[in-house]
């Protein structure tokens, strides 16, 4: 292997994110002669390595990249001290930080129309448009892992998820969009679609990411849904999937953050569960800092409800466990809005990280229960 090139690119092009990160301060070339170690040591550098030679080459790279950020030190004698759940989530969060800004080093060019200038390089322009739109025709180079992301979203899209609440058939398919919550999830899903519903004329959909509530809703018989959401994504994705289930009829788009106008006598929202800074935007609809759409959703409840409706929120208790927001504080939450707990149902999550014992969360995750609180107005 020839040693790793240490003199920085000059005139590179356009720099691309999806995080929104600055692009690297230096970026040198990387090629099929750079050895792992090399590319480990200058990317924990913070340099970018922008390939230029055999595409599948660069994904092996990534991969023993991976491989490396993967290494546990050497435990020391000392037996380590207990953790607190809230310091073993935040040092967890930190290390996934450092990964990946480790593994977005390396980069890869894009010509203007999405094409890869690099040897037996996959055409991924669908994927791309999907994601980021028409091509600009302005060459750009991005993270390798980012451009492989895009094509899992593209899989995802072309695939779907499975619902069975919505039925049997080719018809219980959810297609999610890059950048938008995939409903790979379930447990939420079977509370929305079996908890009894007293009013079916018309309900509220609160941040509608695929639209599979919505369209949960629409096959319970709810006459009209208004479903909204502050990412033009998202709408976007909810239309087509209500439009592929044949349920647009019953649903009205609205890009507004929480609420629309008007009140209803069923208000559904499933906010983003752990009270915590996203790294990204689409982390978005997994990390809720400070709480603010529950916040949000629950301050803004009682006035949008009818007389004698109910809110339903889904909640997982998971930030409980991680010791990032207690019981109380959302007890307190509601009294303060003036709602009423007038009921709960709850399930344990099914997914395989509950029962994954190496997860540095699974202590938390094990406990973990989802719920879904029926809250009316307390006046």
């Amino acid at each position: 292997m020839h040693p790793a090139p240490t003199a920085p690119l000059d005139n590179l092009p356009t720099w691309r994110a999806e995080s929104g990160a600055a692009a690297p301060r230096r970026v040198v070339a990387a090629n099929d002669t750079m050895s792992a170690d090399s590319a480990y040591r200058l990317a924990c550098e913070g340099t970018g390595l922008l390939w230029q030679g055999d595409f599948h080459n660069a994904r092996q790279l990534l991969q023993a990249l991976a491989r490396r950020t993967e290494r546990k030190p050497k435990k020391s004698k000392r037996p380590e001290p207990e953790m607190a759940p809230a310091q073993a989530f935040n040092l967890h969060r930190q290390a996934l930080g450092q990964r990946a800004r480790t593994l977005a080093m390396v980069l890869v060019p894009l010509n203007g129309d999405y094409a890869i200038p690099l040897r037996r390089a996959p055409d991924l322009k669908q994927a791309c448009t999907e994601a980021w739109g028409p091509a600009t025709g302005e060459a750009c180079m991005v993270s390798l892992r980012e451009l492989l992301g895009l094509v899992g979203a593209h899989e995802w899209r072309k695939k779907g998820v499975e619902i069975p609440a919505l039925g049997d058939g080719p018809n219980n398919r959810i297609h999610p969009h890059y950048g938008v919550f995939s409903p790979v999830r379930g447990e939420y899903v079977d509370l929305v679609a079996t908890t009894p519903i007293r009013d079916k004329s018309l309900a509220f959909d609160i941040g509608v990411g695929t639209g599979v509530l919505s369209a949960v809703l629409a096959k319970r018989g709810v006459q009209h849904i208004v479903a909204t959401d502050q990412d033009p994504r998202a709408i976007t994705c909810a239309r087509e999937n209500l439009q592929r289930l044949q349920r647009i009829d019953k649903v009205e788009l609205v890009q507004t953050d929480l609420f629309p106008e008007g009140q209803a006598p069923l208000i559904v929202c499933n906010p983003p569960w752990v009270p915590a800074r996203p790294s990204s935007p689409i982390e978005h609809a997994v990390y809720d800092e400070g709480s603010r759409m529950l916040r949000g959703f629950l301050s803004g409840l009682s006035a949008h409800l009818t007389q004698g409706g109910e809110g339903w929120l889904i909640l997982s208790d998971l930030a409980e466990h991680l010791g990032l927001r207690s019981r109380d504080e959302l007890l307190g939450w509601i009294a303060q809005a003036g709602l009423q707990v007038l009921g709960r149902h709850d399930i344990k999550p099914r997914h395989g990280k509950a029962t994954d014992g190496a997860d540095p969360l699974h202590a938390a995750r094990a406990k973990e229960v989802t719920s879904l609180w029926r809250l009316g107005s307390a006046a």
